[in-house]
């Protein structure tokens, strides 16, 4: 999508204790994923939308975190959900492990009713009545996931397996010093 010349992807964000879909700037995704191997860039050249980032943007020390939301596959029907790992019934994961940082100014509303592919935009619907049935889940899990990475980097298989969120919190920071006037 693009806006005021910006091209952005789909997430989702916390405000009033309701989960909204938002899109984040597809240059900040492109910027931060070269340095995380867990944070996906937007699209392929073959694929019909961005790669959808749909997740949740909450507060962790100051920094507005968010969650991708990947497309559910045959092999996520096997898997229990774990603290980093959360279905949305058959249609989508989250992978809380893979949260990252995005700075204000990066990501605007996207309301599925402006979608104009139905089926995608049924599908945004039931996979929000989901994600808030289970927005307490997502966002504990999403903070003692970030807690653990915190406290045991690279000493546990959950840590190991995390973004480096200090250091991609310090490459947010940089990114919207060097990007404001």
């Amino acid at each position: 999508m693009l806006y005021g010349g910006r091209k952005f992807s789909y997430g989702l964000v916390l405000f009033m204790e309701k989960l909204l879909f938002y899109e984040i700037e597809n240059k900040y995704i492109d910027y931060l994923s070269k340095f995380s191997e867990h944070l996906f860039r937007n699209a392929k050249i073959t694929q019909s939308y961005s790669r959808k980032y749909i997740g949740v943007l909450f507060e962790i020390n100051g920094f507005k975190y968010f969650a991708p939301l990947s497309s559910f596959k045959p092999k996520h029907k096997r898997l229990n959900e774990t603290i980093d790992f959360i279905k949305i019934g058959d249609m989508a994961v989250i992978n809380l492990n893979n949260i990252f940082p995005v700075p204000d100014g990066f990501y605007s509303l996207k309301n599925p009713k402006t979608e104009k592919n139905l089926q995608y935009q049924t599908l945004l619907n039931n996979e929000i009545r989901i994600i808030r049935k289970k927005q307490e889940q997502i966002i504990n899990n999403a903070k003692s996931v970030y807690n653990h990475k915190i406290t045991n980097d690279g000493k546990s298989k959950l840590a190991q397996r995390c973004n480096d969120f200090k250091l991609l919190e310090e490459k947010c920071k940089l990114y919207k010093r060097n990007t404001v006037t």
